[in-house]
């Protein structure tokens, strides 16, 4: 059976993560705060250092980045598209993991359409996640009686790869 005809074998965006880590807390953080909220619409949570490394002055609970999760179809179609369009809609093949999702980085948030340099805050590149599912994966994060996802079920890379040229329309550098 096919994709086209299961509609539990198709593939869809979960969820998108953006990431900007700073190294610091203070101003910088909070203007890479502000870059998120401009570029993804969604309120940026920060990130604290999860370990102490005093060559990087980074402290255990330190705050050290942000990060935002989009869930929305709508924003998530619209920012993956501008995202991928600051890429050239080009990426390369190893850029996918093994469970099929895709991981990128943009340098600059200014490569976004209607942004523009502000001097106040700066340049701030980000990455960016992009988790692909199958209807039904919910058994293997629900509290009451989680259960794996079978073998034929998971998502493999080449399959995210055809999934993102068919429906974004991009380029794959195989390498």
């Amino acid at each position: 059976m096919s994709a086209a005809m299961n509609p539990m074998a198709a593939l869809r965006v979960t969820k998108v993560c953006v990431n900007i880590g700073v190294g610091e807390g203070g101003e910088r953080l909070v203007n890479a705060e502000n870059v998120l909220e401009m570029v993804t619409g969604v309120t940026p949570q920060r990130t604290l250092g999860r370990i102490q490394n005093r060559d990087l002055k980074v402290r255990l609970g330190a705050p050290i980045g942000c990060k935002a999760t989009m869930r929305k179809k709508d924003d998530i179609k619209e920012f993956l598209t501008n995202a991928l369009d600051c890429r050239d809609n080009t990426i390369p093949s190893w850029n996918f993991d093994i469970q099929g999702n895709l991981s990128f980085g943009v340098r600059d948030y200014t490569d976004f359409p209607g942004q523009k340099y502000d001097p106040d805050i700066g340049i701030y590149g980000m990455d960016i996640t992009v988790v692909l599912e199958r209807p039904g994966h919910r058994v293997s994060r629900r509290r009451r009686a989680k259960s794996k996802v079978g073998m034929k079920h998971r998502v493999t890379a080449d399959e995210a790869r055809a999934w993102f040229v068919e429906n974004f329309n991009i380029t794959i550098l195989e390498e």
